[in-house]
């Protein structure tokens, strides 16, 4: 007998199915609660109360982190790139929530936030802030691979292709190591150029993956019209929202590979919706400004 899908799958049609992912939590939604899950749990089995990482403007990451904190009872810091938002980031979205979650700001430079994984500059942060759990960008690293190894379930074997975001790499690589040997997994980054594949091999435990690098659009945070149009249509149709950094572009991706036949006859597939739908609102802030099409 055919398994049916669990919770929070939706039916799009006959062949696509979506894991409504950003439905497990009001605020830490999507993987960004995968991601958290065992961070956290370690980070109290250590006794530390403070957890600190890094974002930009408009980054999910920040978001769920501030109010993962203020939930589960830990003081957070933000390091945020791009020093020039001191003085206004209380008119970004992203960081007026985090802010309004209790999440301290340190904000610098776009050269110094390059230098955010080296060991003199942490110590630095250390010395100013004192102990602290480090919570990497994107929050990848080995226990949030293993949260979001829960994402798919036994169900999930009916399906012949996953689908899933790709940002820093740790979403899909736990869905990589939790798949079924028949099962491929496609990756759709979110940025440009080849690095992710390195990223997502130092974590990944099975080789049925790709990554399809057509949808970026050309870049984190850039889309144009027709994407905007597609996420609109999407949920007018299906009543599911979907973010234009990277669900969006994924499931465009989807649909434009279905048309070309990239995808076996019969076959059925699942994306994983990752959530970020916090971004929204900071999207429409630069369409805006852009006079172009906002998203609905």
């Amino acid at each position: 007998m055919q398994k049916k899908p669990i919770k929070n799958t939706l039916n799009i049609d006959n062949r696509l199915l979506v894991r409504a992912e950003y439905l497990n939590h009001k605020f830490v939604s999507g993987n960004k609660l995968r991601k958290l899950k065992y961070n956290l749990e370690f980070a109290k089995h250590q006794n530390i109360d403070t957890l600190l990482t890094f974002g930009g403007a408009f980054s999910n990451h920040i978001s769920a982190t501030a109010a993962a904190g203020k939930e589960f009872g830990f003081k957070t810091i933000g390091i945020i790139r791009g020093e020039e938002l001191k003085t206004s980031f209380k008119t970004n979205p992203t960081l007026s929530f985090a802010y309004a979650c209790g999440m301290q700001f340190k904000f610098v430079t776009r050269q110094q936030y390059r230098e955010k994984t080296n060991e003199d500059f942490i110590k630095n942060l250390k010395e100013e802030f004192g102990e602290f759990y480090l919570l990497p960008e994107g929050g990848t690293n080995e226990l949030a691979v293993k949260g979001c190894e829960e994402i798919l379930t036994e169900a999930d074997s009916v399906f012949d292709y996953i689908c899933c975001p790709v940002g820093t790499g740790g979403t899909i690589s736990g869905v990589i190591n939790s798949s079924n040997s028949h099962q491929k997994i496609l990756g759709f980054p979110a940025l440009k150029g080849d690095f992710l594949q390195e990223e997502i091999a130092k974590f990944a435990t099975q080789n049925n993956w790709e990554l399809i690098t057509d949808y970026h659009f050309g870049g984190y945070a850039k889309t144009n019209d027709d994407l905007i149009e597609f996420i609109n249509n999407f949920k007018s149709k299906h009543n599911v929202p979907l973010d234009p950094i990277y669900t969006g572009k994924m499931v465009f991706g989807i649909y434009d590979l279905i048309e070309k036949g990239y995808f076996l006859k019969g076959s059925k597939i699942l994306a994983i919706h990752t959530g970020g739908l916090q971004g929204i609102e900071g999207m429409n802030q630069k369409l805006k400004q852009q006079n172009r099409p906002l998203i609905v």
